[in-house]
């Protein structure tokens, strides 16, 4: 058959085109292939990458560049677990500048490819950016924890100091300079210590009504009389104690100075002493002293009655006015402000309400009123209620709660540890950007 009439016989010529067409639909399905491959492998040094960055961004200010790029290689090849990968690389940077601070984690690798390489591309060249960048805002925290004698029970105490530890574990690591993050810690029960130490301190209320400590330690010449109001009325003579043997604690101060962060100065607004006999370990202001931090914690002991008022008061207090030392803030600087409220009882007495064993709803009515005043200042505020006794679930404490998300009910002690960890979470949570 001459060719010109071979060309134009339409018989058989399917199995040809078809034979020709077989080769570009493999390369294109071989090449599908791998890239989907490809894509697989980047996908996981993606997710290392910004494991990584994560990583880094705790502690970048205190490592220099090799031990960053040595830190950053460590870590993305312990998460990146992709032999078909070669000639990886992992490069990191710190960056910090006026709107705040960054870490990115630059990753490279390459992929053989089964297919491709039939064409000429023996390899897929990957590459992936992990960055965690946060801003310059500062941290401000206040623990205010139950000091009372039910957290002797269920292990309460012990997991709360854990608990404590973990979370000042977690903002130190979050810090990138010592003025990043402070934190107050706020032991309280009936009362609160603010320091023996401080018995010369001109904030401090001696005799300023009849149940101040003037009034109840010393002693009348006539001993059947134990206050000095008694002893003088009597005509007797009443021999004061010297307020150098105060223990520390103070009572809540006149109503409406209770409720509020008004700095002490004269009158209504100073602190009112009390030698109370389950005084709690003393407060400690703010401070980025993670070692004296900690061993505070580790000093706790539970003893006395429950009055949370108190201790947010002083937790109020010690973020925002003296007497405790409230450092400067740099205009700078954005400031967020937090208080960690944890009970695990019902107020039960103040100076004024309440026997120490039962539910006081005069006690909660000015908690409430503390509770708006510390919101209406800004401060975000959680409460915490480990409620092992089969309690009420306090609607105080879902009240005081900045929004419903921050108010956490705990039926065991092991979930203090997990509770603190999620909020530690939420306090230094940085924001990935890819």
């Amino acid at each position: 058959m001459p060719v010109s009439q071979f060309i134009r016989d339409c018989k058989g010529g399917v199995a040809p085109l078809l034979g020709l067409a077989l080769v570009p639909m493999t390369l294109a399905i071989g090449a599908a292939i791998d890239y989907s491959r490809a894509s697989s492998v980047r996908a996981a040094m993606q997710a290392a990458g910004d494991a990584t960055a994560l990583m880094l961004a705790r502690s970048p200010s205190i490592l220099s560049g090799n031990q960053l790029e040595q830190k950053a290689a460590d870590f993305f090849l312990a998460n990146f677990h992709r032999p078909e990968a070669t000639n990886v690389q992992v490069a990191a940077t710190y960056a910090q500048g006026t709107s705040g601070f960054g870490v990115t984690v630059n990753g490279s690798a390459s992929v053989r490819t089964n297919f491709m390489s039939l064409v000429g591309f023996s390899q897929i060249p990957l590459t992936t950016t992990g960055s965690v960048n946060w801003n310059n805002s500062k941290l401000r925290v206040a623990l205010v924890l139950d000091n009372t004698g039910s957290m002797s029970q269920y292990g309460k105490m012990t997991a709360l100091k854990s608990a404590a530890k973990n979370l000042l574990t977690q903002l130190q690591q979050a810090a990138v300079n010592n003025s990043d993050i402070y934190v107050s810690i706020i032991p309280f029960a009936k009362d609160v210590n603010v320091d023996p130490a401080n018995y010369n301190q001109n904030w401090i209320d001696w005799s300023g009504s009849s149940d101040t400590w003037d009034e109840n330690n010393g002693t009348c010449s006539r001993h059947t009389y134990t206050t000095q109001s008694a002893c003088v009325a009597h005509r007797k003579t009443w021999t004061p104690k010297n307020h150098n043997t105060w223990n520390g604690c103070v009572m809540d101060r006149d109503q409406n100075y209770d409720t509020t962060n008004t700095a002490p100065t004269t009158g209504s607004t100073l602190f009112p002493a009390e030698q109370y006999s389950y005084c709690p370990v003393p407060v400690m202001a703010l401070s980025y002293d993670w070692t004296a931090l900690n061993t505070k914690i580790d000093a706790m002991t539970p003893n006395g009655g429950t009055n949370q008022a108190i201790g947010l008061q002083w937790g109020f207090q010690s973020l925002t006015s003296p007497p405790l030392y409230v450092p400067p803030m740099d205009p700078n600087y954005q400031y967020k402000q937090y208080i960690i409220l944890l009970t695990d009882g019902l107020n039960t007495q103040d100076r004024w309400y309440g026997d120490g064993s039962t539910p006081s709803s005069q006690v909660d009515a000015r908690q409430q009123i503390l509770c708006n005043n510390v919101k209406a200042a800004g401060i975000t505020l959680y409460t915490v209620q480990v409620n092992t006794d089969g309690d009420p679930t306090s609607t105080l404490l879902q009240q005081c709660a900045s929004d419903p998300s921050k108010f956490f009910l705990l039926t065991s002690a092991n979930q203090i540890v997990t509770t603190f960890d999620t909020i530690g979470t939420s306090l230094t949570m940085l924001h990935l950007s890819k």
